[in-house]
């Protein structure tokens, strides 16, 4: 398996009464919430929750984009995994994504990805998000009815700018460049591994398995409830004669790992409690615009995690009930590992992207949570699926030969001057 530190970098500070005085956490979130000198802390705390998760293991770091909102202060990942491929040098940088349908043109996606895939020395994962209906139709105002067709013209234009050579032009419904010809190119050829983060569409996990991309599905209800989700996802694979390579898929999970039982809920539940009761705050007019589920889906009666979340909040799900019913695994390393086995096997997902930060808590309890999990949860499950290829990882430029800061460099000859005794 492979294991992938996911931030949302969420806004901590909401009030107690939030839900009671407050409409929505996102589109409408009342912008004197926002204090823009505490937020240039929270920016370099989360950024150290990443660096941290690189040097005690973790095979990704994770980032995604989000609007207007409280939930995430991500408009634009590429800035954060830029800063990011400067200051890692092991781990996947995984950009869960870019919201495609939402440039104009999707070009600037191609390029930006390109320039993270150099910096990076081919580390990148390239993430394409179809995107909340928040984020989407409202903060960008997509028409519900246009959105996914925005979608696949945009993946169009971006595969053929990074696997044509030379100029090209691309006349699309939405979209016409004339002068195509994207500088740099990717390290990876002939394009990044492709990543869709889904909420349980039944078209994006078929797209998936139609053009062989990894389905991440990303959900805050845990694994109990995604298995009517992954079963679809891989009977779609079972009818098309495709192995089911567990490294195809992913899934998105909130873990909190301590000593004890005890430790975990004095530890951990102020923030659980934090996120799922504000930063999930979500107005149900703006968490599924008209024509923002397709016929099939809404036929299937499957709902957006945000509604899913809006039910969770009404019923102010305490500690006990989120653990028994999987929103949140939970409890000393053992009992860790055995449900996250559980996982594994039922929903047959080979990349976990963990959630060890969430809502407010703060940067010495995420690190905690990090190290827990890094030296006593990972080293248990590291070898499952190892009778597989993985296919859907970045495909790196050896290490020696990437380049790195001059600093890391001089802190490397340090080092080595320290080992070898000659320092004076």
């Amino acid at each position: 398996m492979k294991f992938h530190w996911f931030h949302l970098m969420p806004w901590p500070d909401l009030p107690d009464d939030f839900q009671k005085k407050h409409r929505s956490v996102w589109v409408d979130v009342d912008y004197n919430l926002f204090d823009a000198e505490r937020c240039n802390a929270l920016y370099h705390e989360y950024l150290d929750e990443l660096e941290f998760a690189e040097k005690v293991g973790f095979d990704g770091i994770c980032v995604n984009e989000h609007h207007s909102n409280a939930y995430g202060l991500m408009p634009s990942p590429n800035i954060m995994a830029a800063t990011l491929t400067r200051r890692t040098n092991r781990a996947a940088i995984v950009v869960m994504g870019n919201s495609i349908a939402l440039y104009n043109p999707p070009l600037r996606v191609a390029e930006e990805f390109a320039m993270l895939d150099v910096l990076s020395g081919g580390r990148l994962v390239a993430g394409f998000p179809v995107g909340t209906s928040m984020d989407t139709n409202y903060a960008y105002g997509v028409p519900g009815a246009q959105l996914r067709d925005r979608y696949y013209e945009a993946h169009d234009l971006i595969m053929q700018a990074w696997h044509e050579k030379g100029v090209t032009h691309f006349n699309g419904k939405y979209n016409q460049v004339r002068y195509m010809n994207p500088w740099p190119r990717p390290i990876q050829q002939p394009n990044p591994p492709v990543w869709i983060p889904g909420g349980g569409s039944i078209e994006t996990w078929e797209w998936c398995a139609d053009m062989g991309y990894l389905y991440s599905y990303l959900s805050y209800s845990g694994y109990k409830r995604a298995q009517t989700i992954m079963d679809g996802f891989w009977k779609r694979m079972t009818d098309k004669g495709i192995e089911p390579n567990p490294y195809h898929a992913g899934f998105a999970q909130t873990v909190c790992v301590a000593e004890t039982e005890a430790e975990a809920k004095e530890l951990y539940w102020p923030h659980i409690d934090y996120f799922y009761n504000r930063c999930l705050h979500v107005y149900p007019g703006f968490a599924d615009a008209p024509g923002y589920r397709t016929l099939r889906t809404v036929k299937a009666g499957i709902k957006s995690q945000f509604e899913q979340a809006q039910q969770n909040a009404k019923a102010r799900l305490t500690w006990e009930g989120l653990v028994e019913q999987g929103y949140v695994v939970a409890g000393p390393p053992d009992k860790v590992v055995a449900k996250l086995n559980e996982l594994s096997d039922n929903l047959r997902v080979g990349h976990l992207m963990v959630l060890l930060q969430m809502g407010s808590m703060p940067r010495d309890v995420a690190m905690y949570n990090t190290q827990m999990f890094a030296e006593r949860v990972m080293p248990h499950l590291k070898d499952k699926f190892n009778d597989f290829e993985d296919r859907w990882y970045p495909k790196m430029m050896p290490a020696p030969e990437r380049a790195v800061p001059i600093v890391q460099e001089k802190d490397q000859a340090r080092v080595a001057v320290a080992v070898g005794g000659g320092g004076q």
